[in-house]
């Protein structure tokens, strides 16, 4: 057996365990060091990968993990939102008085199970990438133990979250039932050979998408997403909005189109139509009443997992290589957003409001402007990788013939423009109160991390070719 391919995996795993074994001999002083040593593990894991990018398809423990460019995509995706967590994390838990060694080491084994879900190729490996990252995310939420809003939301998203693995156990076992195996390959082939589809199939799909559904925040099972994102810590706040959401779009798309094709036309693209419509709508409706900006990118990213949808609804390479750049691109503008937002916020996370952000524009320039740029892109305005992002993501819909979703897709974009550029009217146009305090100071790490996001998120406007074709290429694999 060839391990190479787990090499990234080992790596994180290691990383994790000796952050976890030095953390009781760093002095307090020095906890940062562990932060450190998270994200020289993250790049030497990326750097494994490298050497894997392939034209080949290969299958590890008899099909159960699968190595392809569709699964190194999403693990380099991966890395580089734990890599720059941990990097904004080091200075929020300074400040926060949370710095300590687990929280870096669970998200490494965070990150390990958004890669397995990524490379799965059986029900059961899938379960299990969730089950570690869900358990590290449930800790992370509820990290700061001493705050009451952290503990709620820690709460929460353990209770609904067990109650959605029990919808994902019981959709495993259906479909283990009606097919015999948890291998995708087989699952697909068994369904073709029995025509119809069996009914005991049918639920189990349909309990899948429930489980899947909570997983990445779709209507009608996002409720959790609010509360949680808005009580956990700012950077896990940041990495819950973009990993496990990019993590269960992967896993999600896997099952669809390598397990349960034949289901296609018939079932879930009409499901996922319907909650593509929905998830979009409530989640910019209900954004532009939140003068929480966590809150409100809360119900953000919940509408932009409805344009998410959009492309897996398609069913075809290009809307597949779409989602795969738009998850790119909206990785970037909600890091960076959000980034801002944690070196805004002060202790204690106190100023998330919308009138604290009153005057920015002249406290602190930069800031103002590259926060403005990413509400831009978020919003779809031309000249941004949000645009481009959303644009072969319609179009891909209308090759397909759904064009009233996409026509859907594209009226909720202007509706999203009210609430994005609503901050930046907040920012530019409204004076402070005068005792308002002045911003801390960009620790250096956060000050690149947005200077490279707004660069980045400008250069995907102007020039997508190049993470396009990696999209594509790194599709090719699903058929």
């Amino acid at each position: 057996m060839d391990y190479t391919p787990l090499l990234a995996q080992i790596i994180l795993i290691v990383g994790g365990m000796l952050v976890m074994l030095l953390e009781p001999f760093t002095a307090p002083e020095h906890k940062s060091r562990l932060g450190q040593l998270a994200v020289v593990s993250t790049a030497l894991a990326a750097y494994s990968l490298k050497f894997q990018w392939s034209s080949h398809t290969r299958g590890l423990f008899s099909g159960m993990l699968i190595v392809d460019n569709f699964s190194i995509f999403f693990q380099w995706l991966f890395l580089v939102i734990t890599g720059i967590t941990a990097i904004i994390s080091m200075r929020y838990n300074e400040r926060e008085g949370t710095n300590r060694g687990e929280y870096y080491a669970l998200l490494l084994f965070a990150c390990s199970g958004m890669s397995l879900m990524a490379a799965s190729g059986d029900l059961i490996l899938t379960f299990l990438g969730i089950e570690i990252l869900s358990i590290a995310t449930y800790i992370l939420a509820g990290f700061k133990r001493e705050d009451s809003r952290c503990n709620e939301a820690s709460l929460k998203y353990f209770l609904l979250g067990s109650f959605a693995t029990a919808f994902l156990l019981y959709g495993i076992a259906l479909i283990y039932g009606s097919t015999g195996s948890t291998n995708y390959q087989i699952i697909r082939e068994i369904a073709s050979l029995q025509g119809p589809p069996q009914i005991t199939t049918i639920i189990g799909l349909g309990l899948l998408l429930v489980g899947f559904g909570f997983k990445v925040a779709l209507v009608p099972f996002h409720a959790w997403a609010p509360d949680v994102y808005e009580g956990a810590p700012t950077p896990v706040t940041a990495f819950m909005t973009v990993g496990p959401k990019a993590a269960g779009f992967a896993a999600l798309v896997r099952i669809l189109v390598q397990a349960l094709p034949a289901l296609g036309a018939d079932y879930w693209t009409i499901i996922l139509w319907v909650s593509a419509i929905l998830t979009m709508t409530l989640g910019n409706i209900v954004a532009i009443r939140q003068t929480n900006i966590k809150r409100m990118l809360a119900y953000s990213a919940i509408a932009h997992a409805g344009y998410i949808l959009i492309g897996i609804v398609a069913n075809n390479n290009a809307g597949y290589g779409a989602v795969l750049f738009y998850l790119v691109a909206y990785t970037v503008m909600n890091l960076g957003a959000l980034s801002i937002v944690l070196t805004l916020s002060g202790k204690g996370d106190a100023r998330v409001n919308l009138d604290d952000y009153a005057g920015l524009g002249r406290k602190a320039p930069f800031l103002a402007a590259s926060l403005s740029l990413f509400m831009i892109s978020l919003a779809g305005i031309p000249l941004t990788g949000g645009f481009i992002g959303k644009f072969y993501l319609f179009s891909a819909a209308i090759q397909k013939g759904y064009i009233g979703l996409a026509i859907v897709g594209v009226l909720n974009s202007v509706v999203s423009v009210y609430y994005y550029f609503r901050i930046m009217v907040v920012m530019y146009m409204k004076e402070p109160d005068p005792g308002q305090p002045d911003p801390e100071p960009v620790s250096l790490p956060v000050l690149a991390i947005v200077t490279i996001a707004a660069i980045w998120i400008v250069w995907l406007g102007v020039y997508p070719a190049q993470i396009l074709n990696l999209a594509g290429n790194s599709t090719l694999a699903l058929k």
